[in-house]
């Protein structure tokens, strides 16, 4: 009976992610439809595996019995994905830990750590209390009211607390890497953190500085560096250059009933009611 559970959480998780992913509509459509097809299929996967774990290996489910196989398999499914939290947890640490090293500067009353590096470059880093990370080549080639836009722009991440979630948007992204449209759907929620950091930044400063901004650190960074991907690739770069050109679409906030979706994915709990 277990191993019909999880065939029929993998069944459903697979169909959802196979459904056609389309990108259209205002940010929060995209936002709201784009979360909830990366985080319902491992949340019911996982759920699951939680379920199966609780009624363990012996008694049996409506007048079927249970058995060791599909708890063994749910013990080594959650193993590897503790080990791959541990392992981007680590990755983590020592990304904050070298950024420690870097020396804190005072930048127009912001504290800073300064990379040395001529590579145009700025970030937080971290995890709930994430630092500015700013590289000398980025001071060297903006102006003062350029990278005041930069500023805003991670003060947007800060603000939203996007090191911490995409945290752990990021370990489901390698748990659930093999069902379809896992890289798609990433692709999409990186966009539109940038789009949001776009938005909060527009409404504190200049669009069109910030718009320039994007434009001078595009053209003297190297389009095959990691950085130019991440934030900078030609379709993302596009698409936030006409968000700010663009009326300023404001940014809602996530309403309870959006989170009620999820709920459905607690459904396996239910079933332990129903073990002995």
């Amino acid at each position: 009976m277990h191993l019909i559970m999880i065939l029929t959480a993998l069944t459903v998780a697979w169909c959802l992610r196979s459904s056609q992913t389309n990108f259209q509509g205002s940010w929060s459509v995209r936002w709201r439809r784009s979360l909830f097809l990366f985080v319902f299929p491992p949340l019911l996967i996982f759920m699951t595996a939680i379920a199966v774990l609780c009624m363990g290996p012996q008694g049996n489910m409506g007048g079927m019995y249970t058995g060791w196989f599909s708890y063994v398999l749910t013990l080594i499914c959650l193993a590897i994905f503790d080990i791959l939290c541990i392992k981007l947890a680590f990755g983590g640490w020592q990304s904050v830990k070298s950024v420690r090293n870097c020396p804190l500067v005072n930048l127009e009353g912001k504290q800073v750590r300064l990379l040395n590096t001529e590579a145009l470059f700025a970030g937080q880093i971290g995890f709930w209390r994430s630092e500015l990370v700013i590289s000398q080549g980025l001071l060297e080639n903006l102006s003062p009211e350029h990278l005041e836009t930069v500023f805003a722009h991670e003060q947007g991440h800060y603000h939203y607390k996007d090191t911490f979630w995409f945290f752990w948007l990021g370990w489901v992204r390698c748990c659930t890497a093999w069902l379809p449209n896992t890289d798609a759907l990433w692709q999409e929620l990186l966009i539109l953190r940038e789009l949001r950091a776009d938005a909060y930044a527009a409404s504190r400063v200049d669009p069109l500085l910030l718009a320039e901004s994007l434009l001078l650190v595009v053209s003297t960074t190297p389009v095959s560096s990691e950085i130019f991907c991440a934030a900078l690739g030609c379709d993302r770069l596009e698409q936030r250059i006409e968000a700010l050109l663009a009326q300023p679409e404001p940014t809602p906030k996530l309403n309870f009933q959006f989170w009620n979706g999820f709920l459905l994915a607690f459904l396996p709990l239910v079933t332990v009611i129903f073990h002995n």
